[in-house]
């Protein structure tokens, strides 16, 4: 009998800000990924490390050998701001695992996470915020044949909420996807003994959770001229929600833009399960 493959889940956020998604009805970031990494691994059993809560301890470099993957999620910190224990502790167990040669996987913070730590750079966006649905995300030549995106169309949309983009594709680092809103959408990075895929976009992410995630966000996407006010954003999310009820109808797929790029999960997980199936399982030998 094989032993279940181990899995560390690391989610960034500080405990204010979990709370504050759980409020709007949204799971927390660890969740999602664990809710999908036992979609298509139902024997996988995982850790999770929250490393922006007090008083945690990061996991050192000889410990992280004992996983087969590790996954970062979303975080709504500043990968910039290396002065937060948590952020600059973050990076230096990204920089360990590539060091360790543990595959890693990770959305938004995480393909910033994947540059940073290989020498790469990230800057806010001078576009702003991209938010709700990231449009005409289109593979580069260089991912038309790469595993990552086996099965994946050529040009899709993908969840976003981000204002920070990779602006320096780090060394070992090869650029599979973008939109005109932000250059770096996908990135595989092979660094040291490590890879890690990466996309700026939310494969875990479905389309009631990204509903939830815009409440949350309500005052930043009202500020930022997204929605005139309160009224205004509740008419998206409650369409959002209807069809995330109801995928198949015609009017509100017609209305809202979506179709089953992210609606979906075969099409909008593809990244994550290529994960797993093309790194994760060769490397324990499975």
């Amino acid at each position: 009998m094989t032993n279940p493959l181990r899995f560390l889940i690391i989610d960034g956020y500080p405990k204010q800000s979990r709370d504050d998604l759980q409020a709007a009805g949204m799971k927390l970031a660890w969740k999602l990924y664990a809710d999908m990494l036992l979609q298509h691994l139902p024997d996988a059993v995982y850790d999770v490390l929250l490393p922006s809560d007090p008083g945690v301890v990061m996991p050192p470099a000889r410990d992280l050998g004992a996983y087969s993957g590790i996954i970062w999620t979303g975080c709504n910190l500043s990968i910039n701001d290396t002065d937060n224990p948590s952020v600059s502790g973050q990076i230096d167990l990204a920089r360990d695992a590539y060091e360790v040669g543990v595959p890693s996987f990770g959305s938004c913070w995480g393909i910033q996470m994947a540059a940073v730590a290989a020498g790469g750079e990230v800057r806010p966006n001078p576009k702003g915020r991209e938010m709700g649905m990231g449009r005409k995300i289109y593979l580069t030549s260089e991912a038309h044949n790469h595993p990552m995106f086996a099965g994946k169309p050529r040009v899709f949309e993908g969840f976003v909420s981000h204002d920070d983009m990779v602006t320096k594709i780090p060394p070992g680092g090869t650029l599979l996807a973008g939109n005109s809103f932000a250059c770096a959408q996908a990135l595989a990075v092979t660094h040291k003994k490590g890879t890690f895929w990466a996309t700026q976009y939310h494969c875990e992410y479905n389309l009631h959770e990204i509903a939830r995630l815009t409440v949350a966000r309500e005052k930043k996407l009202v500020a930022a001229g997204f929605f005139c006010g309160h009224e205004d954003l509740m008419e998206l999310v409650d369409r959002m929600e209807a069809l995330a009820k109801e995928p198949d109808r015609k009017d509100l797929r017609w209305q809202l833009a979506i179709d089953d790029d992210v609606l979906s999960d075969s099409i909008r997980q593809c990244e994550f399960v290529n994960w797993i199936n093309r790194l994760v399982l060769p490397a324990a030998g499975r």
